[in-house]
């Protein structure tokens, strides 16, 4: 007999639960592509931007470096590797992520399941929100109801009305007209970064996902699976990844409520672009004269073009949000 829930609650259980996917130590790079495992040439765009934010901030003796869905903890491990020592030496890196702690990662990382408070320096959430669970709501001719689904199997039924709560947000972010149309209520995804932006007592935070804004919501909603590197029906029973895309403008807001100072909202192309992720090929004439250095670059170029790619990591939103400090010039 199915056991009918909300999608929220169904994603909840089957990411987070007590075997749930992310709870068991699965790892995103397994499954699908990130920035991260794509290249190394990431996180030394990122090196650049704390860079950047240690400068605004006044080189501090301690500048915190958070990791929120820190997965592998290879993104703060490469960072480690690739800052400036003198940087490096003041650095505070702390993985958020419910995994168990991998072997592999540098001791000086902590490691830890909630956000820490009173942050300093520069928070990073790659393709951390998409995994925050979320209800769906579909409109019937007889008003908008939150879609009830099965585990097991992923089928699904009407179930009540949304809450208040939920259609204020819904009218505000994500207005449905015709029947048949579906919205994935991004309010908790608002309320985890609101808590992210909230503990910043100066500096930068920074949302990287697949994202969408409100001139232009998928009619039908983005929940998709993940698993083994293959694109799998979004069932939520424990055994893939289940995700979806982020109203990163409804974030937006939800962090100037939380007090961000500033912000800019834009695309992982053009952020990379700015910190110095050109993907432009180098002259061939170099390989006449330095072949392992015309290869070096060649291969860095194919890099930087897959991490800005406008149809792939490229197309990613970014939501950079800071507090006491401006947005940096290369990123606008």
């Amino acid at each position: 007999m199915a056991a009918w829930m909300t999608w929220r609650t169904a994603m909840d259980r089957a990411l987070y639960g007590a075997d749930g996917f992310y709870r068991r130590g699965e790892r995103p790079a397994e499954h699908f592509r990130t920035s991260v495992h794509a290249s190394p040439r990431f996180a030394s765009a990122l090196a650049r931007l704390l860079a950047e934010v240690d400068e605004a901030l006044g080189h501090p003796a301690r500048i915190d470096l958070v990791d929120v869905g820190a997965g592998s903890g290879r993104l703060l491990a490469n960072i480690l590797a690739t800052a400036d020592a003198p940087l490096a030496a003041r650095l505070a890196p702390v993985a958020v992520e419910i995994a168990p702690r991998p072997p592999d990662v540098p001791e000086r990382v902590e490691w830890r399941e909630d956000l820490p408070d009173g942050i300093t320096g520069l928070v990073i959430a790659n393709e951390w929100l998409d995994n925050v669970p979320l209800d769906v709501v579909e409109q019937t001719p007889d008003g908008p109801r939150t879609v009830l689904v099965d585990p097991a199997s992923g089928a699904e039924r009407p179930g009540p009305a949304p809450s208040p709560e939920d259609r204020d947000w819904l009218e505000r972010w994500w207005p449905l007209r015709e029947p048949g149309e579906r919205a994935e209520i991004g309010r908790p995804r608002c309320a985890a970064w609101a808590a992210v932006v909230g503990r910043l007592v100066r500096g930068m935070a920074v949302a990287i996902d697949y994202s969408h804004a409100r001139t232009a919501r998928p009619v039908y909603g983005t929940l998709a699976g993940y698993r083994d590197g293959s694109t799998v029906p979004a069932v939520p029973d424990g055994s893939c990844d289940v995700t979806a895309h982020v109203a990163l403008d409804a974030c937006t807001a939800a962090g100037r409520d939380a007090g961000a100072t500033a912000t800019l909202l834009t695309t992982q192309r053009a952020a990379l672009r700015g910190l110095g992720l050109s993907g432009a090929r180098p002259a061939v004439e170099a390989a006449h004269h330095d072949p392992r250095g015309y290869l070096a670059a060649l291969c860095a170029a194919g890099e930087d073009a897959e991490l800005t790619d406008p149809t792939g990591l490229g197309g990613f939103g970014w939501l950079v949000q800071t507090v006491a400090i401006p947005v940096p010039a290369v990123l606008s």
